[in-house]
């Protein structure tokens, strides 16, 4: 899930080249028809395949605004070298080649496929990492299904290629489904197979084992040219249906987050199969399902998906969204990687949620299927902050403004575009904002209250300039989560709250009642 690049494979004199040494095949290789699976027919419910269906009958999940605090977990084949980054499978046929072959051999020899026996996820406790999710705050956890390097994490009736039959032989997703419920959170998964089909060709030169027919099932083949540029076979689109049809069926999930791969028109009729299939079938369960897509992937149907907060909205966005980020610098688990603070992921989550969005934040575990303790203490953190600020988090809308203060933008709609590649803006750094400061409020409305979010906790009194003297009549103002009533004042220059002391690190939430516009 890094920025999409250029994949350089050399074009036409290189790809005769690698067929003079053997490394391009013409057509499929054996076996790999049989690879390809066929999907199911419609499911029989009231969605057609058609944007005017999606557009007439889709309804944003009640539970998505309620929950606003998810968990994603990329987790995979690429967490066993945890190296650069979860994109390990390019890299070590393409720019990672010294490396890989120090540590592993060479290419050929030790293919990708060749960390499939490394998975054995000893450390693996689904029942611990359900009750962390829960602790957290979450209310939704999303893990990849299956990544662009095509191992499933999960049981596959079409696809040996998975860790029910292959490596750990478990069905990991299946079992961390089951304790998602049991502690009564919501369970949705996450495919990137889309970007699959030519995610990994090799590098000219490179010696490899991706065209041995014997992983043709696994590796494609792949195909060489541009990266995510609208180049899967009809059969490799057929694979893709059939696989999402089996997530749904095994499943039940109540969201089905797709990454890039999926936003081009080309794909516009599997993926509205797709989409009809899932919304049939979560009719036929009783349950409010959603898919969640970036970009103008689907013109209607789904909750849009903002990857990073920079390039989230920055004002109050209407309609159901969310931003996927990740706790550390990576999305998949590496060597050495760091790991943000409480903190920043407690102002992301306030930032979205003043604006109308959920957070869906990434964790990495390793390879054996450990969550890092540093990635525990963040995500614990986070949990005990929302158990006392939580009521004006979940289940809130935005006020009429998203907040005040030095970080709000003066941007204006009109000169923000969305998108999801670093080539694409203009957009609004947040490494350029000011660091937060006691004059820095976001505001969001739940249970008939409005809720001012301080960045900073001031010495004496807070100031909210918003709620003057004549803008709103207050009549009662308690610390989020308590019912004990602070000291404060209404004045030309702001609403005056005296706050009592406590953790200076970590915002802290006030809960206003009285007379004001409660909705944006």
């Amino acid at each position: 899930m890094i920025s999409r690049r250029r994949f350089v494979a050399g074009g036409a004199a290189t790809a005769a080249m690698l067929k003079a040494r053997g490394f391009v095949q013409t057509g499929a290789p054996a076996g790999a028809p049989d690879a390809y699976a066929k999907p199911k027919a419609m499911a029989a419910g009231p969605f057609e395949p058609t944007w005017e269906s999606l557009r007439d009958h889709y309804e944003v999940p009640k539970w998505f605004n309620e929950a606003k605090f998810g968990i994603f977990i990329h987790w995979g084949l690429y967490s066993i070298p945890a190296r650069l980054n979860e994109w390990y499978e390019r890299h070590m046929y393409t720019s990672d080649v010294k490396w890989h072959t120090e540590h592993y051999g060479p290419p050929d020899k030790f293919g990708y496929k060749d960390f499939i026996p490394l998975l054995t996820v000893k450390q693996y406790r689904p029942a611990e990492w359900a009750e962390l999710f829960a602790r957290a705050g979450a209310k939704y956890v999303v893990p990849v299904a299956e990544h662009h390097d095509g191992f499933a994490m999960y049981d596959s009736d079409l696809t040996p290629w998975c860790a029910g039959k292959m490596g750990p032989k478990r069905d990991l997703m299946g079992e961390l489904a089951k304790e998602v419920r049991r502690q009564n959170l919501i369970f949705g998964c996450s495919s990137h197979r889309m970007e699959h089909d030519a995610f990994a060709y090799p590098a000219a030169g490179v010696p490899n084992d991706e065209f041995d027919p014997k992983y043709a099932g696994f590796y494609g083949p792949p195909i060489q040219g541009e990266f995510n540029n609208s180049n899967a076979s009809p059969a490799f689109q057929g694979d893709w249906l059939a696989r999402v049809q089996e997530l749904v069926d095994k499943y039940e999930p109540q969201m089905i987050y797709f990454d890039n791969g999926v936003d081009t028109r080309a794909y516009d009729d599997v993926k509205l199969r797709a989409a009809a299939y899932y919304y049939n079938r979560a009719a036929s369960w009783g349950k409010q399902a959603t898919l969640a897509t970036k970009d103008e992937a689907y013109l209607f149907g789904t909750v849009k998906d903002f990857e990073k907060a920079q390039r989230a909205p920055r004002w109050i966005y209407s309609g159901g969204w969310q931003c996927d980020d990740a706790i550390g610098n990576t999305w998949g688990y590496t060597d050495g990687m760091t790991v943000r603070s409480a903190e920043s992921v407690v102002r992301e989550l306030i930032e979205m949620a003043s604006m109308g969005g959920n957070l869906l934040l990434n964790i990495s575990p390793m390879g054996d299927g450990s969550i890092p303790e540093v990635q525990q203490k963040a995500l614990l953190a986070v949990g005990a902050w929302l158990k006392q600020n939580g009521e004006g988090i979940y289940g809130s809308r935005p006020w009429v403004k998203m907040g005040e203060g030095p970080m709000v933008p003066e941007t204006a709609p009109g000169d923000w575009k969305g998108g999801s590649t670093a080539v694409e803006g203009p957009r609004i750094q947040r490494a350029k904002m000011p660091a937060p400061s006691a004059a820095d409020f976001r505001f969001t409305t739940a249970r008939s209250a409005l809720f001012a979010f301080g960045y900073v906790r001031p010495a004496g009194e807070a100031k909210i300039v918003s709620l003057a003297e004549g803008m709103a009549t207050v009549e009662r103002v308690t610390m989020a989560g308590s019912d004990e009533r602070l000291k404060f004042r209404q004045t030309g220059e702001g609403l005056m709250v005296t706050v009592p002391s406590g953790d200076g690190s970590m915002p802290y939430g006030l809960k206003i009642e009285g007379t004001m516009a409660l909705g944006a």
